[in-house]
Parts: C-alpha cells; sequence; structure tokens
C-alpha cells in the first residue's frame, strides 16, 4: 500500500510540473508587461510631457501577442521553460520603447515583426514537436542555409546598403535572410558534431610524434564553414562572420572537450582578422575609426561612433531618465547603437540590468542543455542559446569602445523584424 501511495504521489507530483510552470511563466509576462508599460509611459511623459494617445491600443497589442506565444507553449511545448519567453518579451519591450522613442514609424512595423514572431512560434511548435527529428535533415538544413546566404549576392533582389549586401528585397518586404541561415546552420553544425562526437574526440592518426583527428573527419564540417565565411566576406558581413566563427568553434569544442581545438579557433581568428583588415577594405575603414574616430580621413563615417559614445557617456551611472535623452544625433540609434540609447536614458545600472536579462537567458539555455538526452539536442540548445545572445557581446564592445565596429546588433532590443522573429522562434 505505502508503495503505490509513494507512486501515485510521484505521477501527481509529475503530472503538476508543467501546469504550474506555466503559471509561473505567465506570471513572469505579467511583470513583463508591467515593467514595459511604465517604461513606455514614462519614456512619453519625459519627451513630451502628457500621457501616450494610444496607451490602451499598446498595452492590448503586447499582451494579446504575449499570451498568443504563451498559449502555444502551454498547448504544444508544456514541459518547455517559463523563463525564456518573459525574459525575450521583456527585453523586446524595452527595445521597443526605445524605438518608438526615436523613430515611431519604426516602432509600428517592430510590433507587426512582434507579432509575426508570435506566429511563427505557433507554427514551429505546431510542426516540429521534437527538436531530435530534425537531425533527419543535416544536410537539407546545410544546402538551405547555404541558399540563404547566396541570395543577396543574386542580381535584382540583393541591396547593398551601408557598404554591405545583407538584404533581400521581394516586393514590399526586405530582410536579411543570414539571420534564417545562422539557425540552420546550428542544427546542422549540431547534427554533424554528434554523429561524429567519438571521431572528433579521439586522436587516432599519427602527425610526427603526435596523434592528431583524422583530416577527412573535419573536412565536410571546414569547407561548410569556409563556404559559408567566403560568402560573407563577398557580401562584407563582418559580424556575422565573426558570430558564426564563434558559433562553429563554441560548438566544437562543447563536443569534443578538448583545448586544442580552442588553441586552433584563435590562431583562425587571427589569421582571418589580419587578412580581412589587409585586403576588405570595409574592415580597413572600420579599424580605422576605432582607433581614430577624430580623424579627418573618417570624418564622413565616424559620427555616428562618436555621437554613440557620447551619448553613453552622458548617461552615467543612473541615465538621464526615460525620454529626456538627446541620443537623436546618432544616425542608426534604433538598430546599430541601440546600446547607447540604453545607456543614456538608463544609465550603467540600466545596462547591467539588460545584460543580466542575457545572462539569464543563456544559463537558462545551457541548463535545457545539460539535461538533454541526446548529443544533438544538446548541442542545438546550447547553440540556440548562444547565437542570439552573442550578438550582445559584439554590440556593447562597439558602443563601448571595446572593440571595433562589425556590423553586429543586439536581438530583440533592436529595429529589425527579422532578428525579433528568428530569436523569438
Amino acid at each position: 500500500m505505502a508503495k503505490h501511495a509513494l507512486v501515485d504521489r510521484a505521477r501527481e507530483k509529475t503530472a503538476s510540473a508543467p501546469k504550474n510552470a506555466r503559471l509561473t511563466e505567465l506570471g513572469l509576462l505579467a511583470l513583463a508587461w508591467i515593467i514595459t508599460s511604465a517604461f513606455y509611459v514614462l519614456a512619453y511623459l519625459g519627451a513630451q510631457g502628457h500621457m501616450p494617445p494610444r496607451l490602451w491600443a499598446f498595452l492590448a497589442a503586447m499582451v494579446s501577442i504575449s499570451l498568443l506565444m504563451h498559449a502555444a507553449v502551454r498547448r504544444y511545448a508544456p514541459n518547455a521553460s517559463e523563463i525564456l519567453l518573459p525574459v525575450a518579451t521583456l527585453l523586446n519591450g524595452i527595445g521597443y520603447v526605445e524605438i518608438a522613442r526615436w523613430n515611431p514609424t519604426s516602432a509600428s512595423y517592430q510590433a507587426l515583426w512582434f507579432f509575426v514572431s508570435a506566429v511563427a512560434l505557433t507554427v514551429v511548435l505546431r510542426v516540429v514537436r521534437r527538436v531530435r527529428d530534425l537531425d533527419r535533415y543535416r544536410y537539407l538544413t546545410l544546402f538551405a542555409a547555404v541558399g540563404l546566404l547566396l541570395a543577396p549576392l543574386l542580381p535584382g533582389i540583393g541591396l547593398n546598403l551601408y557598404g554591405a549586401r545583407l538584404w533581400v528585397k521581394a516586393g514590399p518586404i526586405s530582410f536579411q535572410p543570414v539571420e534564417i541561415a545562422k539557425i540552420l546552420l546550428v542544427f546542422f553544425f549540431a547534427s554533424y558534431f554528434a554523429s561524429n562526437r567519438e571521431l572528433l574526440s579521439t586522436p587516432t592518426q599519427r602527425f610526427g610524434s603526435r596523434n592528431i583527428v583524422p583530416p577527412k573527419v573535419l573536412l565536410p564540417i571546414l569547407v561548410a564553414w569556409g563556404f559559408a565565411m567566403a560568402i560573407l566576406g563577398a557580401e562584407n558581413d563582418i559580424g556575422f562572420a565573426m558570430l558564426l566563427f564563434a558559433l562553429f568553434m563554441s560548438l566544437l569544442w562543447v563536443t569534443t572537450g578538448l583545448k586544442s581545438y580552442v588553441v586552433l579557433g584563435m590562431g583562425l581568428l587571427a589569421g582571418g582578422a589580419y587578412v580581412a583588415a589587409k585586403y576588405f577594405s570595409q574592415v580597413k575603414v572600420r579599424v580605422g575609426l576605432w582607433l581614430d574616430p577624430w580623424s579627418v580621413a573618417h570624418m564622413n563615417y565616424s559620427h555616428q561612433l562618436a555621437y554613440g559614445w557620447f551619448s553613453l557617456a552622458a548617461g552615467g551611472v543612473t541615465g538621464t531618465g526615460l525620454g529626456l535623452g538627446h541620443s537623436g544625433n546618432v544616425p542608426e540609434i534604433t538598430s546599430d547603437m541601440i546600446f547607447a540609447a540604453v545607456g543614456e536614458e538608463l544609465g550603467l545600472l540600466g545596462l547591467v540590468v539588460v545584460i543580466a536579462l542575457f545572462i539569464v537567458f543563456v544559463a537558462e539555455g545551457f541548463r535545457i542543455a545539460q539535461r538533454a538526452h541526446s548529443d544533438y539536442v544538446r548541442l542545438t540548445a546550447t547553440g540556440l542559446s548562444g547565437s542570439g545572445p552573442d550578438r550582445l557581446v559584439w554590440s556593447s564592445g562597439v558602443g563601448s569602445r571595446v572593440n571595433c565596429p562589425n556590423g553586429a546588433t543586439t536581438c530583440w532590443a533592436r529595429r529589425g523584424g527579422e532578428v525579433v522573429a528568428v530569436t523569438f522562434d
């Protein structure tokens, strides 16, 4: 009797766990709504001196779209983490407030893409019931990713903006296909690394006095990586090239745990940086901007960086206050320099909170990866957890002058529908 009672109690506890997680998620979403609404009202009061005219429409849109995603998770993924959706929603809300502050037209498009993200999330959860099922489409995801990377180079649909050929325009819709390609490459890398883990981890071939991993094991993945990097070089997309390289090396290291791959990666990074700085004109210009933005030679290109740095410095520790900043002089304040906009009005403390939210997201993703029952799911969770927030490292480095401009932007918190849609899904 006692044994049966313990079994029944364990079953009840297991059955109630998903329900409790979804209730926690809903509560955290409500907290995100409150914070975003307060920020929106304060920003409007600070800038205009009165309440927002369509506050109820803003609240209704934010709550209804978030509830749509919550309902999709509750219906199709009841055992999913209760942390990820609220954190992403709050970061998106903070970004929306800054976008609405400086570019109301773009804010409308951002809200539309938030809705598209909710619909896409629902479709993905409905179609892909188990992540491990995607392992069967290894090379299909690779070919699709390569096709998307090549799309901006095609005449007629590819657009060259700001020295980089990243955009595809189809009628009234334009987007960056590299954002989708990045997710597909995560699936490919995870599948290949998982199926070849033992070969990648065990040096079995002699090279002089040392044992090394057979080159034939690394050849397909290096060819895929090299081809993608060559395409990105042709497109002048330095930021995505760095993100892809970091993704490739981190998944390889997680798969094998060998420090030699880290050393190899640092060597490839140093060599690639030297070649790029020497032979790519855009990289030369960006390094020059970073080293000496006040130079007359860079006067036509460096004003965005300089104004962004001034805005960030003006915020100090506590910020100027929402709606009281002066970042309007920064040309791309709602995309490339969103980090500076947040830093000016929310200060260093606000930036620390934003960074902490990203860290929570990554940590939760890694926790999911640790609990996975297969190498493929583990690597996929690791790659997806880091492939979005790693943008924060590069973009915040540009905003604080730690690293040179690279084109990477902060996911969720910046203007750009394809980034919001892909990172939510």
